[in-house]
């Protein structure tokens, strides 16, 4: 039996599917830099072997594949190539993977790791599922019916996969670094629309989204009563969010979601129309309010003197509104302090005003320095440019949280997609 060899293990999509591959039976390990990430977690509760990068790792008897944040001149990478051993880059396999099943891809701008989530668990309380969530989840089922995967649009690498339906739910600018403007994303997802194999289930409250041609039937979600499946009536208590669903101007039943925000919202709606559409029950489809989260997706933790922790990823000015809303609606009698480090310089630059904005929607603001990007060289831009920007805002430097300690029965969010958790753990370190 061969073993497969993951360059770049604790990457979220990586380690994730090396679990998937363990879970099916295969033999797994993989390599990595030695800090801790955590993703990590998961892998050890394996005990799938984690090996530090050297060329000796790679032997004739193995399938390789590489993450993308790694080129071609890794030592591991060239010493697969000289032995001539399967090689495959993490899309690539991927792509070739979901043929075995009814593949669903949840991609877009925003929202794409929480719906896979709610999309994985939904599935997977009514029939054998198979899942890749891009917050290093990985699930494998030898007997699934379905495999539901995170699909992302950096590098166009989302054009690998022909999936039998794709969730898409936004069309944003980001990625600076590769996309040239909101006309060159929405490109990359047309492109990916035409390669969906049975049916695409899109937000119709997104303009560019309506704007996608395909050869399959689209289907789409929203709250304007245009859309095929539109949600009413919203409310919120302690519990969650509870709304009613329209199919085409019909009652279809009423659903309860644990999360707040009109983003949780239409993350559910997409969920529902594909369960729908695969002829589901409304009855199955309630299973949606068992859903416990995503890691690092509004990840809470009750600390001291009343105070509520929040991790969350966000890290692109919409999702950090939204962040900042949830949190607004779920603790409504508590202030709202934000901690945030930027993800690389050229998104920080790019959205500088964007980042400001959105920041200043909570009752303090707190700054790190900006997590910078292998992939990136410009670092002509300092965490001070975005403080001055943000009224009232303060510098965090790193290791020193005592002023966080000042905000009893607050709501702290820590937010980005750095490493902002070294903020949180010495926040927690000072209990």
């Amino acid at each position: 039996m061969s073993t497969y060899h993951f360059i770049g293990i604790k990457g979220t999509g990586m380690s994730a599917l090396a679990q998937i591959l363990h879970d099916s039976g295969e033999v797994v390990q993989g390599s990595d830099i030695e800090k801790t990430f955590f993703t990590e977690e998961a892998l050890r509760e394996k005990h799938i072997p984690i090996l530090p990068f050297q060329q000796e790792n790679i032997q004739e008897d193995q399938i390789v594949i590489a993450g993308n944040a790694f080129n071609d001149q890794h030592e591991e990478i060239v010493r697969a190539k000289e032995l001539g051993v399967p090689f495959y880059r993490y899309h690539e396999f991927l792509g070739e993977y979901i043929h075995n099943y009814t593949s669903i891809a949840v991609t877009g701008a925003h929202g794409k790791t929480s719906t896979t989530g709610l999309l994985a668990h939904t599935l997977s309380e009514n029939v054998p599922t198979s899942y890749l969530i891009g917050d290093g989840t990985g699930c494998g089922r030898s007997d699934s019916e379905y495999f539901a995967f995170e699909a992302c649009e950096y590098r166009r690498h989302f054009l690998a996969y022909e999936p039998d339906y794709a969730i898409m739910t936004n069309i944003d600018f980001d990625h600076p670094d590769y996309f040239e403007n909101i006309e060159d994303v929405f490109d990359a997802f047309q492109s990916m629309a035409l390669k969906v194999k049975r049916g695409i289930i899109a937000c119709g409250d997104d303009q560019k989204l309506q704007e996608i041609h395909a050869k399959v039937p689209v289907v789409y979600y929203g709250f304007s009563e245009e859309n095929d499946f539109y949600a009413k009536n919203v409310q919120e208590s302690p519990e969650g969010t509870e709304f009613e669903v329209f199919v085409r101007g019909t009652y279809f039943d009423t659903f309860q979601i644990p999360t707040y925000g009109e983003h949780s919202v239409l993350n559910a709606l997409s969920v529902i129309a594909l369960c729908d559409y695969e002829e589901f029950t409304a009855e199955q489809i309630k299973k949606i309010y068992t859903f416990e989260g995503v890691k690092r997706r509004f990840t809470e933790t009750e600390w001291k003197n009343g105070q509520i922790i929040i991790d969350d990823y966000a890290h692109h000015p919409r999702e950090i509104e939204a962040t900042i809303d949830s949190a607004r609606r779920k603790y409504p009698d508590k202030e709202v302090v934000a901690v945030f480090q930027p993800h690389t310089y050229t998104r920080t630059r790019k959205f500088l005003n964007e980042f400001a904005e959105s920041l200043s929607k909570a009752d303090y603001v707190y700054l790190c320095d900006i997590f910078g990007s292998a992939r990136e060289k410009d670092g002509n831009l300092s965490i001070s440019d975005l403080q001055e920007k943000i009224k009232g805002s303060k510098l965090l430097p790193e290791g020193d949280t005592e002023l966080l300690k000042t905000h009893d029965h607050s709501v702290i969010l820590f937010m980005g997609a750095g490493d902002i958790q070294k903020y949180q753990e010495a926040f927690k370190a000072l209990a």
